[in-house]
């Protein structure tokens, strides 16, 4: 990994002006896109953007020809909007994922990559650390802001770092785009947990929290769900949506016994689920009156949450739905089979708003550019929780090619969390019983290929290694030549210690950077606001007569504060931790 996680490896002179390059143009972008003379105009011009976001679900769905059971809501996405069916993660788990989409970067470019960052340091031995992406990285919802746009979370983040506290405008389980002020346009993501892989744990049931979905903007009964997120229902009180008895599709690595039919059904049942969810939402914005002017997203964080699905980096931990409805229903039921990576939704929504790819992102705007498609997706696997793995990948539209950095241990890890699944438990004890297929036993082999091949068309389960096959010689040869090109292109250095890598991140200091804390001067009654810390992103509050807003403004130039008003500001570069808070005029 380079000194600056991100960057290609240029000259010290070359990067230093690059970045200091991209520093104004950011600092334009911000400000230009915050300009209040013609903000109010431009900002009512653009269309609102809701990402709907569902956890853990492979494209297991009606429009993907998956016909186990109904969507309504999701199949009327579908109808009405675009159904991309190329779709990938570059990770087969959420934090990692999440990163990339709120920065539109590789994880393993900037140390987002091992499962989780903030935990598991009594197994690990290392301390609790951040991603830490280059000074001129800010979020995507950063960026919309500096838009006009109002923009919320619901409510889950794990992006593998704190985001500053000038992220959102909302960010909670009470956020909704009905707060915001009139003619604005917002920028809202609504996150759905219901399909997440602990929804297949015993006792079955639904997450409690996951009925704040029901109460539209109703904060009172909202605030009446538990506030653990990970309570639920009994069994008996979740809706049973899909009779336990159908003919469910059960992939070839997994076993045909009772346990695992009741876990696929679970599965089902709790998509059926969050499809009632995401169509009372939908409803919300159908009463608001937005739904002509508003770009739904709709997608999943990674694959399924099965075994051998999440954390993998096969098609079955990395593909994902994406259906986009556009206003009016443009280019209702529209296939479109083109590549696309999470690292490539910040640019899109950044060019859906009006607004232009962030110098530091990694990604394409694959929606309002007309560049050419992307050729290939890649992927990474390292730690997951307590077990440590260095895996990479790379894909075309037919042959993914997987080079394994750690070839003497076996792909199955015993991630503790996922031996909580039934499913999990059943291939553990058929695998002691000697009654695995080969399909299903080749998982738990003890060593792995340095490199496999794997043909997803004609094997999209990925079971037939054909990287020693000389028909597809050549094609191994330029995928790996396409991988290595990648690593050096992100900084990615998969064969570095999690131990060096938090070095690399933090300067070589033994303890997290932190963000210096930001000055304030006064110039001709203009408040202005600078911090020493190169990409420190500054929040502040203007607080009059007790009233303090809730949400953090981004400082973009100096302004005029108030009489008798008082500043609360702070300083915060993405990865280090965030300064002090302060006031001026200190009381």
């Amino acid at each position: 990994m380079n000194k600056n996680p991100g960057h290609n490896s240029e000259t010290p002179n070359y990067r230093l002006l690059v970045g200091l390059v991209c520093l104004a143009v950011l600092g334009l972008l911000l400000l230009g896109a915050c300009a209040p003379a013609d903000n109010a105009t431009k900002a009512q011009e653009r269309p609102n953007i809701l990402w709907l976001v569902i956890e853990d679900m492979s494209p297991t769905l009606p429009p993907y020809g998956d016909t186990t059971i109904e969507t309504p809501n999701i199949s009327r996405l579908a109808q009405e909007g675009v159904t991309y069916t190329n779709v990938y993660s570059p990770s087969g788990v959420c934090s990692p994922s999440r990163a990339s989409l709120a920065l539109g970067m590789y994880p393993s470019s900037i140390g987002a990559n091992h499962m989780r960052t903030t935990s598991h340091t009594d197994v690990t031995g290392l301390p609790s650390y951040e991603a830490v992406p280059p000074p001129q990285a800010r979020m995507l919802s950063q960026y919309m802001r500096g838009l006009g746009y109002y923009t919320t979370n619901n409510y889950k983040t794990d992006y593998q770092f704190k985001p500053p506290t000038n992220a959102w405008d909302e960010n909670g389980i009470f956020a909704h785009w009905r707060n915001r002020p009139a003619g604005k346009p917002f920028f809202s993501v609504v996150n759905f947990t219901t399909t997440h892989e602990s929804g297949l744990f015993e006792p079955y049931g639904f997450r409690k929290i996951e009925q704040r979905h029901y109460f539209s903007d109703d904060v009172q009964k909202i605030a009446a769900l538990p506030k653990r997120a990970l309570e639920k229902t009994s069994e008996s009180e979740a809706a049973i949506h899909v009779p336990k008895d159908l003919d469910f599709p059960i992939p070839p690595y997994l076993p045909d016994t009772p346990a695992v039919r009741r876990d696929m059904w679970k599965m089902y049942n709790n998509l059926a689920e969050t499809d009632q969810q995401i169509g009372a939402v939908l409803e919300q914005l159908k009463q608001d009156g937005l739904l002509e002017n508003t770009i739904i997203f709709f997608y999943s964080d990674h694959g399924g949450p099965l075994p051998r699905q999440k954390r993998l980096i096969y098609d079955s931990g990395l593909k994902v739905p994406l259906i986009v409805r556009y206003p009016n229903a443009k280019g209702a039921g529209d296939i479109n089979d083109q590549l696309v990576s999470f690292v490539d939704f910040a640019p899109t929504t950044l060019g859906l708003a009006g607004g232009e790819t962030a110098p530091h992102m990694q990604g394409y705007d694959f929606i309002t550019k007309t560049a050419e498609p992307r050729k290939y997706i890649y992927a990474a696997g390292d730690r997951f929780d307590g077990f440590t793995d260095a895996i990479r990948a790379v894909k075309d539209k037919r042959f993914k090619y997987i080079r394994n950095y750690l070839p003497e241990q076996g792909y199955y890890l015993p991630v503790d969390y996922r031996e909580k699944i039934p499913t999990m438990q059943e291939l553990l004890r058929l695998q002691d019983e000697g009654q695995l297929t080969d399909a299903q036993a080749q998982w738990f082999r003890a060593s792995k290929e340095v490199d496999e091949l794997f043909d997803t068309l004609a094997d999209p389960h990925e079971l037939n290694n054909i990287a020693r096959d000389p028909a597809h010689a050549e094609t191994l040869a330029r995928l790996k030549e396409e991988l290595d090109n990648w690593l050096e292109r992100i900084g990615d250095v998969p064969g570095m210690s999690e131990r060096r890598l938090v070095e690399t991140l933090w300067n070589g200091n033994k303890t997290k950077p932190k963000t210096v804390e930001p000055e304030v001067a006064l110039d001709n009654g203009q408040v202005a606001l600078s911090s020493p810390t190169a990409g420190a992103s500054i929040s502040y509050k203007i607080t009059q007569s007790n009233y303090e807003p809730k949400a953090w403004q981004i400082y973009t130039a100096p302004f005029e504060l108030p009489r008798n008003a008082t500043l609360k500001f702070q300083a915060h570069r993405i990865g280090y931790q965030p300064s002090e808070t302060q006031l001026y005029p200190t009381r």
